[in-house]
């Protein structure tokens, strides 16, 4: 099993000999690739392209096959997570209280759109269908903690408030 999410192999022999641990731990078992490329991203923040070749070599797979399922499944990431993850609620109760012009705000203040990193790596904005706290809305998630009742002058402030953190 993967040690940590923060854990980094820069050696590609070291990758391999680490994918074929993760392989050999599922050996015998049904339905095994989806838990192989999670235990990959979980090793490394997201599935890196060499980790692809790696993987496809290891079990004799197209690579179409893998990338199919890194770009169906929205739990996947090809690129690297900024150190801040940023999520908007799009359900229906966030919707009518505002998320949409939230989101517009947060993507052109980001220069970003959802699923994709700013390009200084600090933020990571994602959009899901419904965060199941409709009481709430509209929902914003900051690095796992829910934030009810936002507008774009409370998100904006706290975009701010995480950049300067950042700058100390």
């Amino acid at each position: 099993m993967p040690e940590t999410a923060s854990h980094q192999l820069v050696n590609l022999s070291d990758m391999r000999v680490e994918i074929k641990k993760i392989i050999r731990g599922y050996q015998g078992e049904e339905g095994i690739l989806i838990k192989i490329i999670q235990d990959i991203q979980s090793m490394f923040d997201h599935v890196p392209e060499k980790a692809v070749d790696i993987l496809c070599n290891e079990m004799d797979l197209d690579p179409v096959r893998i990338y199919g399922i890194l770009t169906f499944y929205g739990q996947f990431r090809l690129s690297p997570p900024g150190k801040h993850t940023m999520t908007v609620c799009q359900g229906t109760a966030c919707h009518v209280m505002g998320s949409k012009k939230i989101s517009e705000y947060v993507e052109r203040k980001l220069s970003t759109s959802p699923g994709s990193t700013t390009s200084d790596g600090l933020f990571t904005l994602e959009k899901v269908a419904c965060m199941g706290c409709c009481g709430i809305a509209p929902v914003v998630v900051v690095d796992h903690e829910i934030r009810g009742h936002q507008s774009i002058g409370e998100v904006d402030h706290l975009m701010k408030e995480i950049r300067e953190r950042e700058r100390d």
